[in-house]
């Protein structure tokens, strides 16, 4: 990509309608580095300046305020929101490393994809009109899930008439009235802090209430709280698959409280959604999902603290609709949408996926490997 700037003094903006024109995700400033921007998961130079010394700090206050210069100074660290007229609405995280200023600019996308142009299951649509209970989107960061989360709400307000609160820090997609009142509330623009909200939300008359991330036990407990009311709470969580999501909800919280938790998981639990972002085919990520539907048996296993049974019961019921990301795999690797490479590298079980692959080919995972390699 070509560099944005030939001038001696730095201009941030720019860099902005450049990463705009590419959707680009993600923007890096570091002095000694020239900027980076990311595209589909893979990180490029923007041409080849190097960032001197005080020049990602001189490109961090084109975009504050004075007052957020002064805030920043004070506690060397700073987030904030900025739009650009005709190159859309940016999330800036700044911060000091090594004594310099480093930026990251974050792209907040207006346009929300749809679930066919996902890849995600259609049982997300039905899962998304649900009147109550709560539904967790977990993955790795970046895999995702922000995006999914934006798909089930902007369907949900397209198709049933309500209002939608989301709790965010920061704002990740722009929303639109349209069936449904949605509210974006974002932490430090919009309240003080994310329990501010959390604790306010229900005098707000809501029908569905998003939270960002479930980072500790008090939003964990709020969301429980949310679900067993009425409502119907959508989430993010850090987590590897459905499982480890249930086992991370559990810790969260003291040994002596873990069997009620679970209990209350297990009442209120519509849904864990799981992803990974698989490279693919066509140089496009492709969306590998687990979904683990609240099936009886499966709220029966969650409250017997029988979690490590969840991933075969999850794979026992695929009439009902529920996949594991081996199946899934194993599914995208069929319609030609992944290699078996990469399908290999994001399963959970690399054996078992291997032997399904040789059961339905009639040979193994290895030989095909090598087949590829031999033949270029």
């Amino acid at each position: 990509m070509n560099d944005t700037s030939a001038n001696d003094q730095p201009d941030v903006f720019p860099y902005l309608q450049l990463m705009h024109q590419h959707a680009g995700s993600d923007l890096f400033f570091s002095v000694g580095a020239p900027p980076h921007m990311k595209v589909e998961g893979h990180s490029q130079p923007v041409g080849q300046r190097i960032m001197k010394a005080g020049e990602v700090q001189q490109l961090a206050y084109q975009l504050m305020t004075q007052k957020q210069i002064a805030e920043f100074e004070r506690d060397l660290e700073m987030n904030l929101a900025v739009s650009l007229q005709g190159a859309g609405r940016y999330r800036v995280n700044v911060y000091y490393q090594r004594g310099e200023v480093a930026m990251v600019v974050r792209l907040i996308k207006s346009e929300i994809p749809s679930f066919e142009a996902l890849g995600l299951p259609g049982l997300l649509e039905k899962l998304a009109m649900q009147d109550r209970g709560l539904i967790l989107v977990t993955g790795a960061a970046g895999s995702g899930k922000s995006t999914t989360l934006a798909a089930m709400l902007d369907f949900r307000n397209r198709h049933k008439s309500g209002h939608i609160v989301c709790i965010e820090d920061p704002i990740e997609f722009l929303h639109s009235h349209q069936r449904s009142i949605i509210d974006q509330r974002e932490v430090g623009l919009d309240t003080h802090s994310f329990a501010d909200a959390l604790r306010n939300v229900l005098r707000e008359a809501p029908d569905v209430i998003m939270l960002g991330e479930i980072r500790d036990a008090a939003t964990m407990q709020h969301a429980l709280h949310y679900a067993e009311t009425g409502h119907l709470c959508v989430a993010t969580l850090h987590a590897t698959s459905s499982s480890h999501a249930i086992e991370r909800i559990a810790r969260f919280f003291p040994d002596d409280a873990r069997k009620q938790v679970l209990a209350d998981v297990a009442h209120n639990l519509l849904a864990v959604i799981g992803q990974r972002l698989v490279p693919g085919i066509a140089q496009k990520r492709v969306a590998a999902v687990e979904l683990m539907l609240g099936t009886p048996y499966i709220r029966d296993l969650i409250q017997r603290d029988e979690l490590e049974e969840l991933r075969e019961a999850t794979a026992r019921a695929a009439e009902q609709g529920l996949q594991t990301f081996d199946q899934h795999l194993f599914a995208l690797l069929e319609t030609g949408r992944i290699s078996l490479a990469e399908a290999l590298k994001f399963a959970d079980s690399r054996t078992d996926l291997s032997l399904k692959f040789k059961l339905e080919r009639g040979f193994s995972a290895d030989d095909a490997e090598l087949k590829v390699l031999r033949d270029g």
